[in-house]
Parts: structure tokens; sequence; C-alpha cells
């Protein structure tokens, strides 16, 4: 049987939690649909190792909130394939897919917040009205 979806878990700080949910909230959308967007929108921008490091960086803090998302199967791939890219880069090791979520998400809600929300706005400004509405 094959799923369309990954449940993934990540770990965020609170204060990273509640920007999620408003993030969501102001783009009728769930936290998991926000977390694939933000991915789409952070992941490219990693290609060299100085990407790769401030990547790293963004776990540094401790995270004591486990946020469960799903992922597009796609989407949840390029995470195994950036995971090996950072370890290419750095010679760290993440581990997991999770952990990369988590640095990318992490990464991701570390810029300023109505950039964020413009990011977004713009991300869904091609889709159908029913869709944004779900």
């Amino acid at each position: 049987m094959e799923c369309d979806e990954v449940i993934m878990t990540v770990r965020i700080t609170a204060a990273e939690r509640t920007l999620l949910r408003r993030l969501a909230q102001g783009h009728h959308s769930d936290v998991s649909e926000v977390v694939a967007d933000g991915l789409l929108d952070v992941l490219p921008t990693l290609h060299c190792p100085a990407d790769a490091y401030r990547l790293l960086a963004a776990i540094t803090t401790p995270a004591p909130c486990a946020l469960t998302v799903w992922l597009p199967t796609e989407l949840a791939d390029l995470l195994t394939i950036a995971t090996a890219r950072i370890a290419q880069s750095t010679g760290v090791r993440l581990g997991s897919s999770c952990i990369m979520l988590g640095a990318a998400v992490r990464l991701w809600l570390a810029q300023d917040p109505q950039r964020l929300a413009a990011n977004l706005t713009t991300m869904h400004a091609g889709r159908p009205a029913a869709l944004a509405a779900a």
C-alpha cells in the first residue's frame, strides 16, 4: 500500500510552535502545510558549506516541543537528500530526516514573521479558492 504523505515529528520551541500556528491561521491552512511551504522556501537555499553551517546553528538551541506534521512523500524524500548533503559539506551527520526537518523549519522560522507571512501569501497566490478555504 502506497501513501501520499509521511508523518514526521519536528522539535521546535514553544515560540516557534506559536508562530507556525499563527501563520497557518493567517493563511487558512494547517500547520503541516505551512511546514511544507517553509521547507520549499528554505531547502533550495542550502547550496554551500556556509549555508549548511547556518542550518546546523538553527538546532543548537534546545527545542522542548514535539510537533507532528504530515508531509508529501516527495518532500520527505528531499529531507533525506538534504541530510546527506549537510553531512558531506560539514562532516556532521544529523542522524535522521526528522532532525533535518527540525533544523530546516527552525532556520526558516528565524526570519522576520512578516516576511514569512508575505512569502506564504506569494506561495498561495495561485491556489484555487476551494483549496485556500479547506
